[in-house]
This record gives structure tokens, C-alpha cells and sequence, in this order.
């Protein structure tokens, strides 16, 4: 028998290609079934005996054209519910094409499928298939209201799969329910039109009550619920637990209210101007078209499946990586706990909702594409279901993109596609089925273009027909979805209209009552805001700290035990006996070994690889995604090491240190967007994971400002949702240029919500209510701890840090092993270690980042000493430590000359963010004229990329800081 067996697409592991080791988690390649994927059935098909190969070879042109339905059917499928994508005769479905005559019996065998009468090995005796039955049945396949896409494959498996599934499962006697779909039952027929009803019942409601809302509806797209209720009951009766689903603002609320349970007092209270979030943690909360619920929905025998709606941002697209890397960690955990009992996607699903002109112009929708079959992002295959509109606001398909289908871009990873017509549900659904056996099996993406009309505008207050009149001419004679549904459940017996009556009115009285419920403007009503999603669960001992609480948040002592911290240093580098690492390698590995046991010289690297470790040893994950991330940028890291024989790679910290915490080193795809929306993602699923992403250098992560504005900065006050995300951006002039200079600090500083004096932030807690930390350390110490004071807080703010690049392997830049034991913790503000005598200091410099070693050095050359003029570090920039800089400059006498010294333009850097606040603490201190500023002047870049110029304007920074003295 040849055996169909599924190709493997993805990894689990450490990185990309691991050295196996017992008992580490490690990454199996693909074709290793032992981890990573749980075995399907197989699909099986008949040997080919000598008369079947001679019988093929006799109709060659039969199969030709065979194989040409499957690839052009779909241009010629009844699939648009306007019929106004312009469709030409399609020559290559006509069999004279082939020289195939009308009339002649044939007998059809192609890849093990025979058609006989009745269906089976070909035997004499049996009646054989005329041309026209064969013609009909594969019309009635691929020119229905199904289009498929598949033939794209490079897979001849996936070929042969959808093929043998599509053709062969509905023939006479080909029963196996191992690959035929169930049948169209009443009762289904029946929560199908249910679906369809109630959508439409609450679109008109929310019109009636409401009639200036702007509530997206779904009317024309009514199809899309009865498409995710037959994903979620396919994917519950499969044995997934969770889906985690992503969508934009079309037809939210009806989806939100139906399938997912959101009270519609719940939507009610927010659409009179109620809060969606309970009193006392003072978040602002978002717009109406943006609410998220999480439901679990029992199907067949009582199989649950929870269905997480996550939140998103109105730029559509960004919220799809989030969900993806969301379920890639909730998949990494339950690998974890139970590697044996559960496989990548077995009990955890990415479902993706699309606009189909966002589909196809954002370009995020790509890189989320690139990542899905890579290592360390797959996440075991996601369903995507665009609502084909054929319009995106006011665009036309024609100035939306230059493809046939909006779809197109999924043929970048070889998706298949399935297009279907949403004015006929039950096909929508019989199209869902398939799309998730498809998943289910390969584990691989696979795209629904659910082909729909947009019966209003944008909104419901747009008037679609001044830019598109002959769409919405036929629109607006058209009968709803749900009215064309009821009349065929009619025609077939399926309803009655009482049973219609009876839906559409319970439905209209349960919003009714549940209207009743709200009365914001009277502060009456029976309605209370719930939020159980960052309530509860993984989250529930995580405190949500916020700037009205008044609670005081102090900084933890994350000091390690030496012993502990020259066990992990050691482990970081150990390599097994018989692994060849790269000979320029060795001297790091020596370094390293040396600095531990002198207790001193600790570099970055070291200092990253002890914090991560000890957080390992503590029982907590860890990841590091970027470009580059298992070496480093700046070959420092070297956290894998390759065998330069076999490339086998190990991750010491995973294989010597024998913790409960693991470390994932994921060399992400040059992409930012998607890789930082998808670790921030990731971020969401647990507290006791620590997620970073490195930019290769700080300036690139502009690529993902978006995920920064609408997620990193925002989503605690908008969703109330933590995220202990680190993001290392390497940070600092040196010649450079404009693109590989700055991490714009000044952008990152004025997304946070930091308080502008000293009051404010006494009075409430600021340190906690801070949206976002941004800090510029100085010394591997520092970065130590910041690391480990992610972890060891009792609740979680994304942290940004100006990363070195320098200052990596600058010796003066080193720690001694003595500033990482217990007893020590970050410092937000660093004074002079050099000064001695404070009564005699006439100027305090001010800095942030890597230019004090530069004014240490240049106040060496000039013969000044630190009594003289001081240099002190502002470590952390937000939350503006306000009471320790005026314990440090409260040191110091009244009138000295207090300048705020950085390397960066005046309009850039952190001067903008610290003059007010700098200023108020000496205020405090009955200081006279503020602080003042040296450094570059106003510029429209970072750095300029001429050399010489870069070195005037450098030498002007350090010299001008000491001029008068």
C-alpha cells in the first residue's frame, strides 16, 4: 500500500538546530515524530496494479485535464455573492481541449482515486464512468461555490490530500469517515440559521436604540459566525482547548454578543458612556469596537473549547502577531509540563480574522506569514478567515491591489485557499471543516476568502454609493443573508415561520432586557463592569499597580549568592567533550572563566548570562528573540554555541545548569513588526516568563513603532494588561552614522505617562504607575539587575533599555563579582564614585548612558579631579527618580552649576525629558536657574555619516562640558 504520511513543518526548541542531549528541551528536526507533533491517521491508497498504470497512460489527456479543474476551477466558482468579479470563459475546463469526446465511458484512476460504477478496484463486469458524469462531478467540485487553490504546492502530499479529500469523499460508497465530511444535519442546519438571525436581530436593535453608533456591523458578512462556530466545533471535537483569535472591527460586537457570551449589558453600559473595566485601577479604557471576551463553548459531547478574543488597536493587522505569539507560549508551556501527552497544536489554535484590503496591504500580514513555519514562531498552523468585502473604505478591489484575490500573499508560504460565497452558509461551513482538517493535519497555515458584500458603508453612517454606486445598487436590492437562508429552511422543511418568529423575537426581547439592565446617567441599573481576563488565572497574584493607588513600589534586592552566580557563569560556557567550537572562541569561553574566578572584570555578557540563569534556577523561562540573538549583534552573547564539524548547537545554560526554567534563543526573521508584536504576544501568556527582543541596533525598531504606540506604552491603560517585555535596543554615537546611532530615547520617554514633579510622584506611587520603564545603564551590574528585577517584582511594566555597544568589551565598563550578591539591586542614579571632598565641587554634570566614560577620561586629560566637577549617572529616565537625584545633588553645595550633558541632539535624547524634572528637584532644594544644557545642537538625525564631521562635533560635547573650569 503507498501510505500518505504528513510532512512536518516547525520546530520546538532552544534554537535552530540543537545538539540532543538527555533530558534537555531540545529541538528535534521535523521529521523526528518524538516531540513537537501529534501523529495523525493515515491516508491510504491503492497500489497500482499493471492494468491501472496501462489504463493511465491510456487517458493522459483525461488527467490533464483533471489536473486543470484543479488549477482553474476556482476563476470560473460561483463564489462572488454580487457577481462582480468580471469572470471570462475559462478554456482550460473544456474537454475537447483535450480531444475528449462527450458520450465515451472512461474510467478514471488518478492517484489511487478510481471512479468506476460503483466506485472501487477496477474489476471486470463493473460499469465505468461516461465523460460526462466524470465532467459533472469535478464541476460540481471546483466550479461550485467552493473555489479551491492548491495546485500552488510545491507538496505533492498536500496535493494528493486535498484531491483524494475533495473528489473521492462524497462518491457512492466511499463512507470512511476517516476522510468524508459528515453530512448537513437539521440540527445544524438549525444553530446555523440561529447565528444568522440573531446577528441580524442585534444589527437592527443597535440601530433602532442607537442610531448614531458607529458599530461596524455585519450585515452582508452574516456568514462569518456560522464560519467560526464550524472552526470551533471541528477544532473542539479534535481535542484543542484554546483558540486564540484576532480580528478587526467588522462585525465584533455581533460575534462578541453571540458566539462569545458578552453580556449586552456589558455592550450597552460602554455604548452609554460606561466603563468596560471595574473602578479602582484608573485605566481609560478603548473604544466600543475593540472589547474582547473569553468564553468557553461547549460542543458535541460536551468537549469545551475556550475562544480568546484579543484585544487589538484600530491599525489593523497588529493584532495578529500578538495572538500568534500568545499561542506559541501557551503551546511552549503545555510542551513543557507534558511533552509525551501533548504535540505543537494539538490543543492550541491561532485563528486570524482579515479585511481583505488589509489582508493584502499591510505588510505585517507577511512577516506574520514569514514566521509561520520557522523555528521557535511556529505555533502549529493558523486559520485564516478574511471577510471579503471587495472594497476597503472607500477602495475599490482594482486600487487595492494588483492580484486576482486578496489572497494572493498567502501563496508566499504556499497556503492553500478557499474561496467561498457567504450568501450560501452551509457551504461557508463545509469550507471552515476543511480548512481545519487541512490545519489539523500539516499543521501548517491555510487562508478562507470568505467573499461577502458590505451592506452600509465603513460605518453606518457612510454613504458607500458616492464612490461606488453599482456595488451598492445591487446591494440595496438584495435580501439579507439570514432572510435567503430562512427561505431555502423553508423550501426544504427544515423551519417553519413560527420557528423564525420564535428566534428572531426571543433574541429581540433578551436585548430588550438586558438594555434595561443600563442606566449610566442616573448611576442606576443592575449592570457592574467584570474583567476576568486579567483578573484571574496566570495573572491573579500579579499586582496591578497604578499611579492613583498610592502604594509606594520599592525596587527588590536581586542579589545572587556567589556560589550561585559562579555556578551559572560556569555553565554558560561548558562544552562537551568532542564539540568543536569556532577556535576565536576559545578566548571568550577563557575570559569568562577567568573574570569568575578573580571576582572582578565581569562583563555584559557574563552579567546577562548570571541574571538569566539564576532566573532560570529560580524556576522562570526565559526568551530572547531577534536577529542574531544566539551570537549577538557584536558576537558577545554566544549564549549557543555551533560544532564547526556538524553545526549541532548547544545551549550550555539548558543542557549544564540542570534548572526548571528554560531558555529559548530565537533567531527571528528580519523583520521587526511581526517579531516584536509576536514577543509581546508571548509576554501576555504568563508572568513567569521573561520575554526579550534585541534590535540588531536600537534605530531599527522604528519598523514596529506601531506595536510600541498601540501595545508596549498603551495596553495596561487601555486593557489593563501587564507585559513584562524587556526590549534591548543597542544605543550610542560612534561614528556610525544616522541609522545605526540612536535608540530614539526621546520617543520612548514621551510615550510614558512619568510625573513632572517630585509631589506628584510621592503622592502616587509613580515608580508602579508608570506605563513603561526606560533606562540607560552604565555597568553589567546594572544590567544585572534590571534583568532580575523584572522577574522578582510583584507585577510587570515593559522595560526599554538603551543597550551598549561600546561599552561591551570596554574594561573600565566591567563589574566586580561583589555588586551582584545579596544586598545589592539596581540604582537608579549613580553618583561620583571618584569624589571625596563635596564642599569644594563647582559643576555636577548630569549624564545618561555611555558618554560618562568618555568625560571620566577627557576630566583625566584635562587635570580636574572629581572635587572639582562631578559626573553623575541618571541610570533609569522613567519613572524620573526624583527622590534619589535630590539625595544625590542635595550633597552637594547651593549654586553649583548643575548641566545636563548627553551626546545626543538637543531635540533628541533624554534632555527633553529630564530639564522640567531636573529642574523641580532643584527647586526643592532652593537652587536658583534650573539646569542647563550642553551637547549636540538641534538636528534632523542622529548622527551625520561624515566621519570627520561626527569627530568635530564629538570633541566639541566633551570639551565644552569643562569649559570655565
Amino acid at each position: 500500500m503507498h501510505v500518505l504520511k504528513r510532512t512536518r513543518t516547525g520546530f520546538i526548541a532552544q534554537c535552530q538546530r540543537q545538539h540532543q542531549k538527555p533530558g534537555s528541551l531540545a529541538l528535534r528536526p521535523y521529521h523526528d515524530e518524538s516531540f513537537g507533533y501529534r501523529k495523525p491517521h493515515e491516508f491510504v491508497f491503492p497500489d497500482y496494479t499493471p492494468a491501472q498504470l496501462e489504463n493511465r497512460a491510456a487517458n493522459a489527456n483525461l488527467l490533464r485535464y483533471v489536473d486543470s479543474m484543479r488549477v482553474h476551477g476556482h476563476r470560473a466558482a460561483r463564489i462572488d455573492p454580487l457577481d462582480l468579479i468580471h469572470r471570462e470563459e475559462v478554456a482550460a475546463l473544456d474537454p475537447s481541449r483535450y480531444a475528449l469526446a462527450l458520450g465515451a465511458k472512461e474510467q478514471y484512476d488518478v492517484d489511487g482515486i478510481v471512479w468506476t460504477r460503483p466506485v472501487g478496484q477496477a474489476s471486470a463486469g463493473q460499469d465505468l464512468w461516461t465523460l460526462e458524469d466524470i465532467v459533472s462531478r469535478l464541476r460540481g467540485v471546483y466550479v461550485g461555490r467552493i473555489g479551491y487553490e492548491y495546485m500552488h504546492s510545491t507538496s505533492k502530499t498536500e496535493r494528493l490530500w486535498f484531491s483524494h479529500l475533495l473528489e473521492s469523499q462524497s462518491l457512492p460508497g466511499r463512507e470512511d469517515s476517516t476522510h468524508a465530511l459528515a453530512p448537513m444535519t437539521d440540527e445544524t442546519r438549525k444553530r446555523i440559521h440561529e447565528l444568522l438571525a440573531r446577528s441580524e436581530v442585534f444589527d437592527n436593535f443597535l440601530q433602532a436604540k442607537f442610531p448614531n453608533l458607529k458599530r461596524y456591523g455585519l450585515e452582508g458578512g452574516e456568514s462569518m459566525l456560522p464560519a467560526l462556530d464550524a472552526l470551533f466545533g471541528s477544532a473542539a471535537l479534535s481535542g484543542v482547548r484554546h483558540a486564540i483569535l484576532a480580528m478587526p472591527h467588522r462585525g465584533r460586537l455581533n460575534l462578541l454578543t453571540d458566539l462569545l457570551r458578552y453580556p449586552p449589558s456589558a455592550l450597552f453600559h460602554k455604548i452609554k458612556g460606561g466603563s468596560e473595566l471595574p473602578e479602582g485601577y484608573g485605566a481609560e479604557g478603548d473604544v466600543l469596537s475593540h472589547l474582547v471576551s473569553s468564553p468557553v463553548i461547549e460542543y458535541g459531547d460536551g468537549r469545551g473549547i475556550k475562544v480568546s478574543l484579543q484585544p487589538n488597536p484600530s491599525h489593523l493587522e497588529a493584532a495578529n502577531p500578538v495572538a500568534l505569539g500568545k499561542t506559541r507560549a501557551k503551546q511552549f508551556a503545555l510542551l513543557k509540563d507534558s511533552p509525551g501527552d501533548c504535540k505543537l497544536g494539538d490543543r492550541v489554535m491561532c485563528v486570524q480574522l482579515h479585511g481583505d484590503a488589509s489582508f493584502i496591504g499591510q505588510g505585517v500580514v507577511m512577516e506574520g506569514l514569514g514566521m509561520s513555519n520557522l523555528p521557535h514562531f511556529t505555533s502549529g498552523g493558523s486559520v485564516h478567515l478574511v471577510v471579503d468585502n471587495n472594497i476597503g473604505y472607500t477602495t475599490p478591489a482594482s486600487g487595492a491591489r494588483s492580484s486576482m484575490y486578496c489572497s494572493d500573499v498567502g501563496k508566499m508560504i504556499n497556503a492553500p485557499v478557499l474561496h467561498v460565497n457567504g450568501d450560501h452558509p452551509e457551504d461557508v461551513a463545509r469550507a471552515m471543516e476543511v480548512a481545519f482538517r487541512y490545519r489539523d493535519y500539516f499543521r501548517k497555515d491555510i487562508i478562507v476568502d470568505l467573499l461577502v458584500y458590505r451592506r452600509w458603508g465603513h460605518n453606518e453612517l457612510d454613504l458607500p454609493g458616492i464612490t461606488s454606486p453599482l456595488m451598492y445598487e445591487k446591494i440595496a436590492v438584495r435580501k439579507s443573508v439570514p432572510q435567503l437562508y430562512e427561505e431555502k429552511l423553508l423550501t426544504e422543511g427544515v423551519l417553519t415561520p413560527a420557528d423564525i418568529a420564535q428566534v428572531r423575537g426571543d433574541y429581540k426581547a433578551h436585548l430588550e432586557a438586558e438594555l434595561a439592565k443600563v442606566n449610566v446617567a442616573a448611576g442606576g441599573g443592575t449592570f457592574t463592569p467584570w474583567y476576568p481576563e486579567v483578573l484571574g488565572g496566570a495573572w491573579k497574584d500579579a499586582g496591578i499597580v497604578w499611579p492613583t493607588s498610592g502604594e509606594a513600589v520599592h525596587c527588590p534586592d536581586t542579589g545572587v549568592e556567589r556560589e550561585v552566580l559562579e555556578k551559572v557563569g560556569r555553565a554558560s560556557v561548558c562544552v562537551p567533550d568532542g564539540f568543536e567550537i569556532h577556535p576565536k572562541l576559545h578566548r571568550h569561553v577563557k575570559n569568562r572563566l577567568q573574570s569568575i574566578e578573580k571576582g572582578a572584570g565581569i562583563d555584559w555578557a557574563t552579567a546577562e548570562a548570571m541574571a538569566l540563569g539564576t532566573l532560570m534556577l529560580e524556576g522562570n523561562d526565559v526568551r530572547i528573540s531577534g536577529q542574531d540573538v544566539g551570537r549577538g549583534t557584536f558576537s558577545h552573547r554566544h549564549a549557543m554555541l555551533v560544532n564547526q564539524k556538524t553545526e549541532g548547537v548547544i545551549v550550555p545554560l539548558n543542557d549544564e545548569l540542570g534548572a526548571d526554567g528554560k531558555l529559548e534563543l530565537a533567531n527571528s526573521s528580519l523583520s521587526e513588526m511581526g517579531v516584536l508584536g509576536f514577543e509581546y504576544g508571548v509576554s501576555w501568556e504568563r508572568p513567569s516568563l521573561l520575554p526579550i527582543w534585541e534590535a540588531q541596533f536600537g534605530d531599527f525598531f522604528n519598523g514596529a513603532q506601531i506595536i510600541i504606540d498601540t501595545y508596549i506604552s498603551s495596553a495596561e491603560t487601555k486593557w489593563l494588561r501587564q507585559s513584562g517585555l524587556v526590549m534591548m535596543l543597542p544605543h550610542g554615537l560612534d561614528g556610525a552614522g544616522p541609522e545605526h546611532s540612536s535608540s530614539r530615547i526621546e520617543r520612548m520617554l514621551q510615550l510614558t505617562n512619568d510625573r513632572y514633579t517630585l509631589q506628584e510622584a510621592q503622592e502616587e506611587g509613580a515608580e508602579g504607575g508608570v506605563n513603561m520603564h526606560v533606562v540607560y545603564p552604565t555597568t553589567p551590574a546594572q544590567y544585572f539587575h534590571l534583568l532580575r528585577r523584572q522577574m522578582r517584582r510583584n507585577y510587570r511594566k515593559p522595560l526599554v533599555i538603551a543597550g551598549p555597544k561600546g561599552l561591551l568589551r570596554l574594561s573600565a565598563a566591567s563589574s566586580s563579582l561583589s555588586e551582584f550578591e545579596p544586598g545589592t539591586q539596581f540604582q537608579p542614579v549613580l553618583d561620583d564614585p571618584a569624589v571625596r571632598d563635596k564642599a569644594g565641587v563647582k559643576r555636577v554634570l548630569l549624564v545618561s548612558g555611555k558618554i560618562y566614560y568618555e568625560l571620566v577620561k577627557e576630566r583625566q586629560a584635562r587635570g580636574l579631579s572629581a572635587d572639582e566637577v562631578v559626573i553623575v549617572r541618571v541610570e533609569e529616565l522613567a519613572p524620573f527618580p526624583f527622590g534619589r537625584v535630590l539625595e544625590v545633588l542635595g550633597g552637594y553645595q547651593g549654586g553649583v552649576d548643575v548641566v545636563w550633558v548627553q551626546e545626543e541632539g538637543r531635540n533628541q535624547g533624554g534632555y527633553g525629558h529630564v530639564k522640567d524634572r531636573v529642574g523641580d528637584v532643584l527647586g526643592c532644594l532652593g537652587w536658583g536657574g534650573g539646569v542647563r544644557y550642553w551637547g549636540r545642537r538641534e538636528s534632523a538625525v542622529p548622527a551625520p555619516g561624515i566621519g570627520r564631521l561626527y569627530q568635530e562635533q564629538q570633541r566639541e560635547v566633551l570639551e565644552g562640558a569643562f569649559r570655565g573650569l
